[in-house]
């Protein structure tokens, strides 16, 4: 049964109990990189963990499923191209209690750093839960970058 979190505003990003920060160079400009982070329906082909994605209200809520049964409904927030974030309005992910994810693209020469952050609070198991998980999901990150730097690349026109 999904669980409604608490509705914290985009400052939370910088505030949260627990945030894991990871950055990654892509060869890809911003403007780029955002197009395809706003086409939530292709997450699955370039993000390993995740195993569906539909975009809600026109691209202003969406729902992601990851591989393992994880759920959540999210409210999307962005400033092309600078940014795509999303708050976590309800998972059934146990002890969560506030949760954003946030994605920073900033040119970088001829590529792009794109920084992405994961905020959240919840029951003192959680937050320890997520910060061992750290390592895995910065692997992760990094490999997502890596594969969606690539598919704009062999885009046809790159």
């Amino acid at each position: 049964m999904p669980k409604r979190l608490r509705s914290v505003g985009l400052e939370f990003v910088e505030t949260a109990p627990v945030r894991l920060v990871f950055s990654r160079r892509a060869g890809s400009a911003p403007e780029a990189l955002f197009a395809q982070l706003s086409d939530v329906p292709s997450w699955p082909e370039w993000f390993g963990g995740v195993s569906e994605a539909r975009p809600l209200a026109g691209g202003k809520r969406r729902v992601i499923g990851l591989r393992g049964g994880a759920r959540f409904l999210e409210t999307v927030v962005t400033e092309p191209p600078a940014r795509y974030a999303y708050r976590i309005d309800e998972t059934n992910v146990p002890g969560v209690r506030a949760m954003w994810e946030d994605w920073r693209l900033e040119p970088d020469g001829d590529g792009t750093l794109v920084t992405y952050t994961m905020a959240v609070d919840g029951h003192p198991v959680c937050r320890a839960v997520v910060r061992l998980l750290g390592p895995g999901l910065g692997r992760t990150f990094r490999a997502a970058v890596r594969s969606l730097d690539e598919r704009i690349a062999a885009a046809p026109g790159a």
